[in-house]
């Protein structure tokens, strides 16, 4: 009995061998290789589904709230409205949060702030472009959007809102500080954008440049000063809806992908 275990076993494993393949015959530690690496592929993927991820965070969320509050309560259409109403607020939380503005730039609360009414404006139709650069210069658009209304640089900024605002004498002062060089730089960049994307596009078009502020009140929604409007940052989506322009939707996707080709991204 034992010497034909012995035999079967010896038969099994030439066989077991033949079926691995010569160079795991001879190469033990390829297969284990092939299984880390594997493995890896498998870790890999799932690492980058950030989606996926995110809606598994969600979804057990929900789940782990309607169980609890239907334990709790003994009404399990409790628990599960409560557990809707779980998914729902995650959904808005996440969306508010998340940004198309590539993590490793660092963008500003001031540009997630503008970046989140963007977003809105995208489900009218509207076209955007975050955090792009502008060749010939070392400044950066950061927001560029192009809808019905025209085509549009946003800069984002956030001022000490415990100094005012004002406007004196065609100057823009924060407190006692000077922002007509900051107003400047935009009109600058939005001519420079201009002329490439219109050079890119074989016709002329207009970029209205504009400076959105968070912090400090104003007394205006918008005011335009030295050909760059000032905006209230809560107010970017008004603002947009405001362009005298009227584009088709074939003449807002040409000069969106024009742009996309004149205006890189910001490294």
């Amino acid at each position: 009995m034992e010497s034909a275990t012995r035999a079967n076993d010896q038969g099994q494993a030439p066989r077991e061998a033949a079926k691995e393949g010569p160079e795991t015959l001879f190469f033990p530690n390829q297969r284990k290789n092939k299984e880390a690496s594997g493995t890896r592929a498998v870790y890999g993927a799932l690492k980058e589904n950030q989606s996926a991820r995110k809606w598994i965070v969600r979804g057990g969320a929900a789940a782990a709230v309607t169980v609890v509050f239907g334990l709790l309560t003994s009404d399990w259409r409790l628990g599960a409205t409560l557990g809707l109403l779980t998914l729902v607020g995650t959904m808005v939380y996440y969306s508010r949060r998340e940004s198309e503005i590539p993590h490793w730039r660092k963008p500003s609360a001031a540009q997630r702030r503008t970046e989140v009414q963007l977003k809105v404006m995208k489900q009218l139709g509207y076209r955007v472009l975050h955090a792009r650069a502008v060749p010939g210069g070392n400044g950066q658009i950061d927001h560029f959007i192009v809808g019905r209304r025209g085509a549009f640089a946003i800069d984002s900024e956030s001022w000490d809102k415990r100094l005012p605002l004002r406007n004196k004498l065609e100057k823009l002062y924060h407190g006692r500080f000077s922002k007509n060089e900051r107003i400047d730089e935009a009109l600058e960049e939005a001519k420079r954008a201009e002329e490439l994307i219109s050079t890119e596009l074989g016709r002329e078009i207009k970029v209205r440049a504009s400076l959105a502020i968070y912090g400090p009140g104003m007394p205006w929604d918008s005011h335009r000063l030295r050909g760059v409007d000032i905006i209230t940052g809560t107010k970017v989506r008004k603002w947009l809806r405001s362009g005298r322009d009227r584009l088709t939707e074939t003449e807002i996707e040409e000069i969106y992908r024009a742009a996309e080709k004149a205006l890189p991204p910001r490294y």
